[in-house]
C-alpha cells in the first residue's frame, strides 16, 4: 500500500511516540502542518509511563549553566536546545495540563501526584484533538527505492510519502517498550555517522563470591561516598546511595558515575572505584574504635557496635579482606574508608535506564536535519548525548524535539 501526500499543507511524518516525538508533533501541528505520528507499539509513551513508576522525574532545579554541564561533552550543543526549552519551560508546559510540580529534596522536579499516566493521557488526547493522526503498530524499517517510508504493520507492509520526516525512536534500552536501536542499520545504509550505542545510567558487574551475592543481593548501601578517577585521571568523589546486586552494584550513585566508569572500562578493560563506608569518621578514629576490646563478640558484631556498620557493609569488609579480617585492624580501618571494587563491565543495554551513542551531532545541522539525508530530522535519545538521571534525560528529549520541529518548519518554508 502506498500513501502519497494530497494535502495542501506539507505533511510531516514523526516516527516514535516518546516525549521527543510527541512534543515535536505538538509544535509541528501548531505551525499548521499535517502531522502523522507513527509508533511501533500499541500506544505511545510506554517508557514515559515506566519512568512514572518512580514518580516521574520531569526535570531538575539546577540553574544554568550547571544544568547544561550534566550533558558532559555535549553540554554546549544541548545548551543551545535548552535555550529554546529549558526546565522552567517544561514545568510551565506541564502546568498547562493542570499538572503542578514541586522540587524535591534532591533538587529533582516531580508532578505533585507523582504520576505519569494522567499527563500522558491528556497529552495524547490533546494531540488528537489538534489533528495529529496517530498510527500505532507501525514499525519503521527504512526507505523504499523511491524514498517512501516503509513500515511493518499488523496488516502487512505499508509505504508512506511525506514532505519531511522526524525520527525520534529512542536509544537501545528497554527494547520491549520500543527503544531497540533498530534504526541504526537503515541510517547507516544512508551514510549517517552513528556512534555505537552503549549502556548509560547502568549498574556494573563485580566478581562477587557466590556467598556474598546470595546473602546480600538487593541490600542498600547508604550513606556512602564513591571515589573514582575521571577520564583525565583526576580524583572525584560523590556521596549517595547504591545497592549491592546479585551481579554487582547499581543505584543512583552508580548511575551518576556511569559514564566515567564505562569509558574507563572501554579503555582499560576494567574500572576501579572505592567506597567510603563510614563517611562520618576518619581512619584514625575508626582504628581507635575498632581497637576497643571485643569481649568475646564476633568481629562482625564488633564492626556493628564500634563502626556502626550494618550487615551488608560488614559483609563487604569480609568480601575484600577475607574471613580473618579482624586480625589486621589497620587494614580494616583503611578499607572502611576506601573499599576497592573492580568493575568488569556495564550491564547489558536491554536492562539499563538509557543509552549513550547514537546519531553524531556533527551529522546534523543546527536544525537537527541529517546532512546526508535532507528532509530527515532526528531528536531525543537516538542522538549522541547522555546525562545522568535526575530529570536531565527527559528535559533534553523535549528540548531536542522542539529544536527538530523548528528545523522542519524552517526547512519546509525555505524549499
Amino acid at each position: 500500500m502506498s500513501n502519497r501526500n494530497t494535502a495542501t499543507s506539507p505533511r510531516v511524518a514523526v516516527i516514535g511516540g516518546g516525549p521527543a516525538g510527541l512534543f515535536a508533533a505538538e509544535r509541528l501541528r501548531a505551525a499548521g502542518l499535517e502531522v502523522d505520528l507513527y509508533e511501533a507499539k500499541g500506544s505511545p509513551g510506554r517508557k514515559f509511563l515506566i519512568a512514572g513508576k518512580g514518580g516521574l522525574n520531569l526535570t531538575h532545579s539546577d540553574p544554568r549553566p550547571l544544568f547544561d554541564s550534566r550533558y558532559r561533552e555535549q553540554s554546549t550543543a544541548v545548551g543551545r536546545w535548552l535555550d529554546g526549552f529549558d526546565a522552567q519551560a517544561l514545568r510551565d508546559w506541564a502546568a498547562g495540563f493542570g499538572v503542578e510540580t514541586y522540587v524535591g529534596s534532591s533538587g529533582r522536579v516531580f508532578p505533585v501526584d507523582r504520576k505519569a499516566a494522567p499527563l500522558l493521557r491528556g497529552w495524547v488526547r490533546r494531540l488528537k484533538e489538534q489533528g495529529v493522526r496517530l498510527h500505532a503498530h507501525h514499525r519503521w524499517i527504512g526507505w523504499s527505492d523511491d524514498g517512501a517510508l516503509r513500515f511493518e504493520t499488523e496488516d502487512g507492509a505499508v509505504e508512506v510519502h511525506a514532505d519531511a520526516t522526524l525520527l525520534a525512536m529512542g536509544g537501545g534500552s528497554w527494547p520491549q517498550l520500543g527503544s531497540d536501536g533498530a534504526w541504526v542499520a537503515p541510517l547507516q545504509a544512508r551514510a549517517v555517522d552513528i556512534a555505537p550505542l552503549q549502556s548509560a545510567n547502568c549498574g556494573f558487574d563485580v566478581d562477587w563470591t557466590p556467598f556474598f551475592a546470595q546473602r546480600n543481593a538487593g541490600a542498600p548501601l547508604k550513606p556512602v561516598v564513591a571515589r573514582w578517577l575521571d577520564l583525565s585521571g583526576q580524583p572525584q568523589s560523590l556521596q549517595g546511595e547504591c545497592v549491592a546486586s546479585e551481579y554487582g552494584i547499581e543505584g543512583s550513585l552508580i548511575y551518576a558515575l556511569a559514564a566515567d566508569l564505562r569509558e574507563t572500562i572501554n579503555r582499560d578493560g576494567h574500572a576501579m572505584f572505592w567506597l567510603d563506608l563510614v563517611p562520618g569518621r576518619d581512619e584514625a578514629r575508626l582504628l581507635a574504635d575498632l581497637s576497643r576490646p571485643r569481649k568475646g563478640r564476633s568481629f562482625g558484631e564488633h564492626l556493628r557496635r564500634q563502626a556502626g556498620l550494618d550487615a551488608v557493609k560488614a559483609a563487604l569488609v569480609f568480601e575484600i579482606l577475607g574471613k580473618d579480617a579482624g586480625h589486621d585492624l589497620p587494614a580494616v580501618a583503611a578499607t572502611l574508608k576506601r573499599l576497592p571494587l573492580r568493575l568488569l563491565r556495564p550491564r547489558p543495554m536491554a536492562e539499563v535506564i538509557s543509552t549513550a551513542g547514537g546519531v553524531r551531532l556533527d551529522a546534523l545541522d543546527d536544525g537537527l536535519m541529517l546532512r546526508a539525508v535532507p528532509g530527515v530530522f532526528c531528536a531525543g535519545e537516538m542522538l549522541d548525548w547522555e546525562a545522568p538521571t535526575g530529570g536531565y534525560l527527559l528535559t533534553a528529549c523535549y528540548a531536542s524535539g522542539l529544536r527538530a520541529a523548528e528545523g522542519v518548519i524552517g526547512w519546509l518554508a525555505g524549499r
